[in-house]
């Protein structure tokens, strides 16, 4: 999706570990409590299994191990929040969602690329907000990687 710099953006902001990330308000279709999710053999490490979510199985992805970080170790405290990315319904693990926000498209600045192994699709960009800067995922790019590795 494209967007223009005098575009809003509707953004839900968690945290995982001490880092801050986002995805836009319009792909997810609620948050929930942790459940603890079912294995599926042969699924990439970073899929914790799935859940059955009011009789859709939902396949339940730790973003912070997916994003390169250490693993979850999911508490009551978790949270999974059930986004829509294009056909695919997808749960994401997270430590916490912390905040909405509404913020020029303006705002936010491409990632630095820091290394060549960073997988680039993954980060649509950066955005300061006061002392803190907060990650933007884009959804697309997690959905077409699990794709990739199922083939």
């Amino acid at each position: 999706m494209r967007i223009s710099g005098n575009d809003m953006l509707e953004l839900i902001a968690f945290t995982l570990g001490d880092q801050e990330f986002c995805v836009e308000v319009m792909s997810v279709r609620e948050i929930r409590s942790w459940t603890p999710a079912t294995i599926l053999p042969h699924s990439p490490g970073y899929i914790r299994g799935v859940i059955n979510l009011r009789g859709v199985v939902l396949p339940v992805m730790d973003l912070s191990q997916r994003l390169g970080m250490a693993p979850a170790e999911p508490t009551q405290g978790h949270v999974i929040i059930v986004t829509q990315i294009g056909t695919q319904i997808v749960g994401l693990l997270v430590d916490a969602v912390s905040d909405i926000l509404a913020v020029p498209a303006s705002d936010v600045h491409p990632a630095p690329e820091v290394s060549k192994t960073m997988d680039r699709d993954l980060i649509r960009g950066m955005l300061p907000m006061d002392d803190r800067m907060i990650c933007f995922i884009q959804l697309n790019a997690l959905t077409v990687s699990i794709e990739r590795e199922a083939a």
